[in-house]
Protein backbone atom coordinates (compact mmCIF):
# COMPACT_ATOMS: atom_id res chain seq x y z
CA UNK A 1 0.00 0.00 0.00
CA UNK A 2 1.23 3.28 -0.54
CA UNK A 3 0.25 6.11 1.46
CA UNK A 4 0.52 9.96 1.68
CA UNK A 5 0.88 11.45 4.96
CA UNK A 6 0.16 15.28 4.88
CA UNK A 7 2.55 16.89 7.91
CA UNK A 8 4.27 13.29 7.82
CA UNK A 9 7.58 15.70 9.74
CA UNK A 10 5.78 17.11 12.19
CA UNK A 11 4.97 15.53 15.52
CA UNK A 12 1.63 12.97 15.03
CA UNK A 13 2.02 12.56 11.47
CA UNK A 14 6.36 11.19 12.25
CA UNK A 15 5.02 8.64 14.55
CA UNK A 16 2.63 7.62 12.00
CA UNK A 17 5.19 7.62 9.16
CA UNK A 18 7.23 5.09 11.29
CA UNK A 19 4.41 2.59 12.21
CA UNK A 20 3.38 2.83 8.06
CA UNK A 21 6.61 1.98 7.75
CA UNK A 22 7.46 -0.51 10.13
CA UNK A 23 4.42 -2.26 8.30
CA UNK A 24 5.46 -2.31 4.96
CA UNK A 25 3.99 0.54 3.39
CA UNK A 26 5.38 2.80 1.02
CA UNK A 27 4.90 6.27 2.26
CA UNK A 28 4.85 9.91 0.80
CA UNK A 29 5.46 12.61 3.57
CA UNK A 30 3.86 15.91 2.35
CA UNK A 31 5.21 18.81 4.81
CA UNK A 32 6.72 22.40 4.04
CA UNK A 33 9.04 21.80 7.19
CA UNK A 34 8.11 25.25 8.07
CA UNK A 35 7.60 24.25 11.62
CA UNK A 36 10.96 23.01 11.94
CA UNK A 37 13.97 23.94 13.10
CA UNK A 38 16.33 22.15 11.22
CA UNK A 39 15.73 18.81 8.40
CA UNK A 40 13.77 15.98 10.37
CA UNK A 41 16.38 13.24 11.01
CA UNK A 42 13.82 11.06 12.12
CA UNK A 43 11.98 9.83 9.36
CA UNK A 44 12.56 6.57 8.26
CA UNK A 45 14.74 5.25 5.41
CA UNK A 46 12.79 5.18 1.93
CA UNK A 47 10.48 7.46 3.11
CA UNK A 48 9.48 10.01 -0.36
CA UNK A 49 9.46 13.51 1.49
CA UNK A 50 8.26 16.50 -0.39
CA UNK A 51 8.53 19.41 1.21
CA UNK A 52 5.80 22.22 -0.20
CA UNK A 53 2.92 23.72 1.57
CA UNK A 54 -0.34 22.06 1.16
CA UNK A 55 -1.81 25.00 -0.48
CA UNK A 56 0.61 24.44 -3.20
CA UNK A 57 -1.90 22.50 -6.10
CA UNK A 58 0.61 21.26 -8.50
CA UNK A 59 2.81 19.85 -5.78
CA UNK A 60 -0.08 18.28 -3.71
CA UNK A 61 -1.92 17.16 -7.66
CA UNK A 62 1.75 15.15 -8.02
CA UNK A 63 1.86 13.66 -4.36
CA UNK A 64 -1.58 12.40 -4.45
CA UNK A 65 -0.98 10.98 -8.49
CA UNK A 66 -0.25 7.05 -7.63
CA UNK A 67 -1.28 6.58 -3.73
CA UNK A 68 -3.49 4.30 -2.38
CA UNK A 69 -4.59 5.99 0.92
CA UNK A 70 -4.39 9.77 2.17
CA UNK A 71 -3.65 10.19 5.76
CA UNK A 72 -4.22 13.72 6.47
CA UNK A 73 -1.97 15.57 9.45
CA UNK A 74 -1.13 18.96 8.51
CA UNK A 75 -2.32 21.35 10.12
CA UNK A 76 -1.86 24.93 12.06
CA UNK A 77 -2.00 23.92 15.60
CA UNK A 78 -2.99 25.19 19.05
CA UNK A 79 -5.55 27.79 20.48
CA UNK A 80 -3.56 30.48 18.90
CA UNK A 81 -2.89 33.85 20.45
CA UNK A 82 -5.82 35.99 19.20
CA UNK A 83 -8.23 36.60 16.78
CA UNK A 84 -5.60 37.98 14.43
CA UNK A 85 -4.34 34.82 13.57
CA UNK A 86 -8.26 33.85 12.24
CA UNK A 87 -6.85 34.28 8.27
CA UNK A 88 -4.34 32.06 9.12
CA UNK A 89 -5.72 29.42 10.54
CA UNK A 90 -8.37 29.21 7.93
CA UNK A 91 -6.10 29.13 5.33
CA UNK A 92 -3.57 26.65 6.67
CA UNK A 93 -6.61 24.51 8.20
CA UNK A 94 -9.35 24.91 5.75
CA UNK A 95 -8.00 26.07 2.52
CA UNK A 96 -5.21 23.42 2.49
CA UNK A 97 -8.27 21.08 2.84
CA UNK A 98 -9.80 21.80 0.01
CA UNK A 99 -7.14 21.71 -1.95
CA UNK A 100 -5.94 18.41 -1.17
CA UNK A 101 -9.53 17.00 -1.57
CA UNK A 102 -9.57 19.05 -5.14
CA UNK A 103 -6.60 17.22 -5.83
CA UNK A 104 -7.98 13.76 -5.15
CA UNK A 105 -11.05 14.77 -7.06
CA UNK A 106 -9.32 15.24 -9.96
CA UNK A 107 -7.57 12.53 -9.74
CA UNK A 108 -10.91 10.62 -9.20
CA UNK A 109 -9.45 9.09 -5.81
CA UNK A 110 -11.78 6.48 -4.11
CA UNK A 111 -9.32 5.11 -1.96
CA UNK A 112 -9.31 5.46 1.92
CA UNK A 113 -9.11 9.20 3.63
CA UNK A 114 -8.31 9.32 7.00
CA UNK A 115 -8.26 13.04 8.71
CA UNK A 116 -6.79 14.24 11.51
CA UNK A 117 -9.46 16.56 14.07
CA UNK A 118 -9.90 16.99 17.82
CA UNK A 119 -11.60 17.00 20.50
CA UNK A 120 -11.96 20.78 20.55
CA UNK A 121 -14.86 20.28 18.29
CA UNK A 122 -17.01 19.63 21.10
CA UNK A 123 -16.50 22.80 23.12
CA UNK A 124 -17.07 21.74 26.93
CA UNK A 125 -17.63 18.09 27.37
CA UNK A 126 -20.82 16.47 28.42
CA UNK A 127 -22.32 17.43 31.81
CA UNK A 128 -25.10 16.66 33.93
CA UNK A 129 -27.72 18.27 36.24
CA UNK A 130 -29.52 16.64 39.03
CA UNK A 131 -32.50 18.25 38.28
CA UNK A 132 -31.99 18.62 34.88
CA UNK A 133 -30.15 15.66 33.22
CA UNK A 134 -27.73 16.33 30.32
CA UNK A 135 -27.15 19.90 29.82
CA UNK A 136 -25.03 21.98 27.24
CA UNK A 137 -23.25 25.06 29.45
CA UNK A 138 -22.92 28.39 27.22
CA UNK A 139 -19.01 29.50 27.18
CA UNK A 140 -18.37 30.62 30.55
CA UNK A 141 -17.93 34.36 31.48
CA UNK A 142 -15.32 36.58 32.36
CA UNK A 143 -16.98 38.24 35.07
CA UNK A 144 -17.31 34.46 36.84
CA UNK A 145 -13.33 33.46 35.42
CA UNK A 146 -12.00 36.60 37.41
CA UNK A 147 -13.83 35.70 40.69
CA UNK A 148 -12.38 31.44 40.24
CA UNK A 149 -15.57 30.23 39.18
CA UNK A 150 -14.40 27.94 36.76
CA UNK A 151 -16.96 25.05 37.08
CA UNK A 152 -19.62 25.73 34.33
CA UNK A 153 -23.34 25.61 35.87
CA UNK A 154 -26.35 24.65 34.56
CA UNK A 155 -28.11 27.48 31.95
CA UNK A 156 -31.56 26.25 33.40
CA UNK A 157 -31.45 26.65 37.17
CA UNK A 158 -27.98 27.80 37.90
CA UNK A 159 -26.73 24.38 39.92
CA UNK A 160 -23.18 22.83 39.89
CA UNK A 161 -22.78 20.37 37.44
CA UNK A 162 -21.04 17.05 36.85
CA UNK A 163 -19.03 15.58 33.91
CA UNK A 164 -19.92 12.88 31.99
CA UNK A 165 -18.09 11.13 28.47
CA UNK A 166 -18.40 13.18 25.48
CA UNK A 167 -19.10 10.45 22.71
CA UNK A 168 -19.11 11.03 19.09
CA UNK A 169 -22.98 12.03 18.76
CA UNK A 170 -22.67 14.78 20.86
CA UNK A 171 -23.71 18.48 19.01
CA UNK A 172 -19.95 20.24 18.23
CA UNK A 173 -19.74 23.58 19.46
CA UNK A 174 -16.48 24.86 18.56
CA UNK A 175 -15.77 27.88 20.97
CA UNK A 176 -12.02 29.01 19.51
CA UNK A 177 -11.02 29.95 15.81
CA UNK A 178 -8.96 26.71 16.21
CA UNK A 179 -11.42 24.16 16.55
CA UNK A 180 -14.05 26.14 14.17
CA UNK A 181 -11.57 25.23 11.36
CA UNK A 182 -10.80 21.34 12.55
CA UNK A 183 -14.94 21.16 12.43
CA UNK A 184 -14.89 22.04 8.81
CA UNK A 185 -11.65 19.95 7.91
CA UNK A 186 -14.39 17.12 8.74
CA UNK A 187 -17.28 18.55 7.33
CA UNK A 188 -15.09 18.88 3.76
CA UNK A 189 -13.79 15.46 4.09
CA UNK A 190 -16.97 14.11 5.11
CA UNK A 191 -18.42 16.05 1.77
CA UNK A 192 -15.90 14.26 -0.26
CA UNK A 193 -16.70 10.89 0.99
CA UNK A 194 -20.67 11.63 -0.35
CA UNK A 195 -19.39 13.00 -3.30
CA UNK A 196 -17.03 10.53 -4.53
CA UNK A 197 -18.37 7.00 -2.20
CA UNK A 198 -14.89 6.67 -0.80
CA UNK A 199 -14.52 5.63 3.00
CA UNK A 200 -13.61 8.77 5.42
CA UNK A 201 -12.79 8.48 9.00
CA UNK A 202 -12.12 11.85 11.09
CA UNK A 203 -10.39 10.70 14.36
CA UNK A 204 -10.84 13.53 17.34
CA UNK A 205 -7.46 13.27 18.84
CA UNK A 206 -7.89 14.39 22.63
CA UNK A 207 -4.64 15.84 24.36
CA UNK A 208 -1.47 13.86 22.71
CA UNK A 209 1.93 14.11 23.93
CA UNK A 210 5.29 12.14 24.00
CA UNK A 211 8.73 12.07 22.14
CA UNK A 212 9.32 15.08 19.10
CA UNK A 213 6.96 17.53 20.69
CA UNK A 214 7.68 20.86 19.74
CA UNK A 215 9.16 22.88 22.68
CA UNK A 216 9.12 26.05 23.61
CA UNK A 217 5.96 27.46 21.53
CA UNK A 218 2.75 28.78 23.05
CA UNK A 219 0.80 26.15 19.60
CA UNK A 220 2.10 23.13 21.01
CA UNK A 221 -0.15 21.19 23.74
CA UNK A 222 0.15 21.91 27.67
CA UNK A 223 2.19 18.72 28.01
CA UNK A 224 4.91 20.11 26.13
CA UNK A 225 4.65 23.77 27.63
CA UNK A 226 5.11 21.82 31.04
CA UNK A 227 7.40 19.90 29.66
CA UNK A 228 9.78 22.73 27.82
CA UNK A 229 9.36 24.18 31.64
CA UNK A 230 10.56 22.21 33.26
CA UNK A 231 13.38 21.37 31.06
CA UNK A 232 14.17 24.91 31.63
CA UNK A 233 14.36 24.89 35.31
CA UNK A 234 11.07 26.69 35.58
CA UNK A 235 7.72 25.13 37.29
CA UNK A 236 4.74 24.51 34.97
CA UNK A 237 2.64 27.05 35.56
CA UNK A 238 -1.38 25.67 35.83
CA UNK A 239 -4.06 27.91 34.66
CA UNK A 240 -7.29 28.25 36.49
CA UNK A 241 -7.18 26.02 39.78
CA UNK A 242 -5.97 22.95 37.72
CA UNK A 243 -8.58 20.98 38.00
CA UNK A 244 -9.98 20.92 34.93
CA UNK A 245 -10.17 17.44 32.98
CA UNK A 246 -8.64 15.89 29.95
CA UNK A 247 -7.97 12.71 28.73
CA UNK A 248 -4.69 12.05 27.72
CA UNK A 249 -2.87 9.79 25.03
CA UNK A 250 0.40 8.90 24.12
CA UNK A 251 1.37 9.96 20.64
CA UNK A 252 2.49 5.78 20.02
CA UNK A 253 -1.54 4.99 20.64
CA UNK A 254 -2.81 7.76 18.35
CA UNK A 255 -0.51 6.77 15.38
CA UNK A 256 -1.47 3.37 16.00
CA UNK A 257 -5.40 4.59 16.03
CA UNK A 258 -4.80 6.04 12.52
CA UNK A 259 -2.82 2.83 10.99
CA UNK A 260 -5.79 1.08 12.18
CA UNK A 261 -7.89 3.95 10.55
CA UNK A 262 -6.21 3.48 7.42
CA UNK A 263 -6.95 -0.46 7.05
CA UNK A 264 -10.70 -0.55 8.46
CA UNK A 265 -13.45 0.10 6.03
CA UNK A 266 -15.30 2.58 9.06
CA UNK A 267 -17.10 6.10 7.82
CA UNK A 268 -17.56 8.51 10.57
CA UNK A 269 -15.77 10.13 13.23
CA UNK A 270 -14.06 8.77 16.59
CA UNK A 271 -12.52 9.64 19.57
CA UNK A 272 -9.21 8.84 19.98
CA UNK A 273 -8.42 8.73 23.93
CA UNK A 274 -7.09 6.68 26.63
CA UNK A 275 -10.56 6.62 28.32
CA UNK A 276 -8.27 7.63 31.80
CA UNK A 277 -9.11 11.39 32.89
CA UNK A 278 -7.03 13.46 35.10
CA UNK A 279 -7.03 16.94 35.87
CA UNK A 280 -4.12 19.46 34.26
CA UNK A 281 -2.98 19.51 37.80
CA UNK A 282 -2.37 15.86 38.26
CA UNK A 283 -0.52 16.07 34.92
CA UNK A 284 1.85 18.33 35.89
CA UNK A 285 2.37 16.72 39.65
CA UNK A 286 2.64 13.10 37.50
CA UNK A 287 5.24 15.25 35.03
CA UNK A 288 7.33 17.12 37.88
CA UNK A 289 7.73 13.85 39.84
CA UNK A 290 8.70 11.67 36.85
CA UNK A 291 11.44 14.32 35.64
CA UNK A 292 13.38 14.26 39.24
CA UNK A 293 14.26 16.38 42.59
CA UNK A 294 15.44 19.22 40.88
CA UNK A 295 11.98 19.98 39.49
CA UNK A 296 10.20 22.60 40.20
CA UNK A 297 6.28 21.74 41.80
CA UNK A 298 3.81 23.26 39.69
CA UNK A 299 2.45 26.75 40.18
CA UNK A 300 -1.53 27.43 39.96
CA UNK A 301 -1.78 30.73 38.83
CA UNK A 302 -5.69 31.23 38.32
CA UNK A 303 -5.24 32.95 34.98
CA UNK A 304 -7.04 31.70 32.10
CA UNK A 305 -7.72 32.12 28.57
CA UNK A 306 -11.05 32.72 27.39
CA UNK A 307 -11.20 30.10 24.73
CA UNK A 308 -10.46 27.33 26.72
CA UNK A 309 -13.15 25.01 28.24
CA UNK A 310 -13.39 23.21 31.34
CA UNK A 311 -13.62 19.53 31.35
CA UNK A 312 -13.57 17.23 28.28
CA UNK A 313 -13.51 13.71 28.90
CA UNK A 314 -13.78 11.16 25.90
CA UNK A 315 -15.59 7.98 25.88
CA UNK A 316 -13.32 5.55 23.64
CA UNK A 317 -15.74 2.84 22.90
CA UNK A 318 -17.29 3.48 19.50
CA UNK A 319 -13.27 3.63 18.66
CA UNK A 320 -12.86 0.16 20.55
CA UNK A 321 -16.22 -1.30 18.53
CA UNK A 322 -15.02 -0.06 14.61
CA UNK A 323 -11.34 0.04 14.78
CA UNK A 324 -10.27 -2.55 18.23
CA UNK A 325 -8.79 0.50 18.83
CA UNK A 326 -7.57 0.73 22.61
CA UNK A 327 -5.04 3.21 24.17
CA UNK A 328 -2.17 0.72 25.48
CA UNK A 329 0.16 3.00 27.14
CA UNK A 330 -0.74 4.67 30.86
CA UNK A 331 -0.89 7.38 32.20
CA UNK A 332 1.98 7.22 34.77
CA UNK A 333 4.59 5.02 32.46
CA UNK A 334 3.78 7.25 29.38
CA UNK A 335 4.63 10.96 31.82
CA UNK A 336 7.44 8.85 33.09
CA UNK A 337 8.50 8.37 29.59
CA UNK A 338 7.72 11.90 28.38
CA UNK A 339 9.35 14.03 31.09
CA UNK A 340 13.26 12.50 29.50
CA UNK A 341 11.58 12.36 25.85
CA UNK A 342 13.40 14.49 23.20
CA UNK A 343 11.46 17.38 22.10
CA UNK A 344 11.54 19.02 18.58
CA UNK A 345 13.27 22.67 18.55
CA UNK A 346 10.24 24.39 16.96
CA UNK A 347 11.11 26.60 13.70
CA UNK A 348 9.51 29.45 12.33
CA UNK A 349 5.54 29.68 12.14
CA UNK A 350 5.51 31.13 8.41
CA UNK A 351 8.03 31.00 5.24
CA UNK A 352 7.61 32.21 1.82
CA UNK A 353 5.31 28.75 0.93
CA UNK A 354 3.01 29.64 4.14
CA UNK A 355 2.72 27.99 7.64
CA UNK A 356 4.30 24.58 8.06
CA UNK A 357 1.69 21.71 8.27
CA UNK A 358 2.91 19.48 10.67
Amino acid sequence: MRVLVTGGAGFIGGHVVDQLAEQGAEVVVLDSLAAHAEPPAHLPDGVDLRVADLRDADTVAHAVGDVDAVCHQAARVGLGVDLDDVADYVSDNDLGTAVLLRALWRRRFTGRLVVASSMVVYGEGRYRCTRHGTVAPGPRSVADLDAGQFEPSCPHCGAQLSWDHVDEEAAPDPRNVYAATKLLTEHLAFAYGRETGAAVCALRYHNVYGPRMPRDTPYAGVASIFRSALARGAAPRVFEDGGQRRDFVHVGDVARANVLALGSGWSGALNVASGEPHTILEMAAALCAAFGPVAPPPVVTGEYRLGDVRHVVASPRRAAAALGFEARVPFAAGMAEFAHAPLRAAGMRTSPQGVAPS
